[in-house]
């Protein structure tokens, strides 16, 4: 047996840090969109409970947390550079362990996926697959900040918001203006992406990470950052205004403004205030999440 710094092969994690490897910060975007998928399906609430925290519990603590296992297994010699108090390169998660956890935990998001029919099945096969796509050789997917970034917001908002309509909905698809939101929205996560990408600069350029930063520059990856989470919602109040729900489309410009007023300062110092836009500018997009998927409820039968 091969013995490295962080390597004990007689040894086991502790739940701690299992639970830190799963982050559980990181679940709720999926659990949001697949609530706003919920919502946008105008499908009444009762009777539907169950598939509801069945569908919430899988797109958080089972799919994006085995993604974030993944993750950290095949971007450990990277993290070992970024940030080498996470728990494999800093010994707290020995061996292979992380990639134990990684395959454990696909196969449950499996298990728990039945419950939802073959459709939610379906999803969590489709989200698994952009896990492991994102972050294994061969595909290896976030090598290219726009390949990533653009798998990450389909999983994390497009796919969980999908999901939550087509459960609802009893396998039937939602409608074209459901969609639409669903594929704007997550067109507008590859900028919230980005934004997680400023701390790890230096690791992803000598680990031939192409991450936007890496790519285009501190500066030139925080401009493209921001019009790619702005654009996006800019077209989502168009189609508000046209679909006649000028009170959700005038309460999404406001938060436009207050994200466009956040962003002048993490535009000054990008590397510095990516992480403070993360916790400040990233609530008040998936604010317009849900305001927008109230918006196709009460427009639901119009719409159809």
């Amino acid at each position: 047996m091969t013995s490295t710094a962080h390597a004990a092969p007689l040894g086991y994690p502790a739940p701690s840090a299992i639970a830190e490897l799963l982050k559980p910060v990181t679940w709720f975007p999926p659990m949001w969109a697949f609530s706003c998928g919920v919502i946008a399906s105008g499908v009444p609430l009762a009777g539907h409970w169950g598939l509801v925290l069945v569908g919430v519990l899988l797109a958080g603590p089972m799919v994006c947390a085995t993604s974030q296992a993944v993750n950290d297994w095949f971007d450990r010699h990277v993290d070992a550079i970024n940030e080498p108090h996470r728990p494999i390169p800093s010994g707290r998660m020995p061996g292979r362990w992380g990639l134990y956890v990684a395959i454990v935990w696909t196969l449950l998001s499996l298990a728990v996926s039945f419950a939802l029919g073959p459709w939610g099945f379906g999803a969590a096969v489709v989200g698994l697959m952009l896990a492991w796509a994102y972050s294994a050789p061969p595909l290896r997917l976030k090598r290219n900040g726009w390949w990533g970034g653009a798998a990450c917001g389909l999983c994390y908002e497009g796919l969980a918001w999908v999901t939550g309509g087509v459960v609802m909905a009893g396998g039937q698809a939602p409608g074209a203006a459901s969609l639409g939101l669903a594929a704007l929205y997550s067109a507008g996560a590859l900028g919230i992406m980005t934004l997680n990408d400023f701390k790890a600069i230096e690791g992803d350029r000598q680990m031939g990470i192409g991450s936007l930063p890496v790519r285009l520059g501190v500066d030139g990856a925080a401009r493209a950052a921001c019009l790619i989470m702005l654009l996006p919602q800019g077209v989502v109040v168009g189609l508000l205004l046209a679909w006649g729900a000028p009170v959700h489309a005038l309460a999404i410009v406001g938060l436009i403004l207050a994200q466009a007023g956040m962003m002048k300062r993490f535009l000054q110092e990008p590397v510095r205030h990516a992480l403070w836009y993360s916790g400040f500018g990233v609530p008040l997009f998936v604010s317009g999440m849900m305001i927008s998927a109230f918006a196709l409820r009460g427009l639901s039968g119009a719409l159809a």
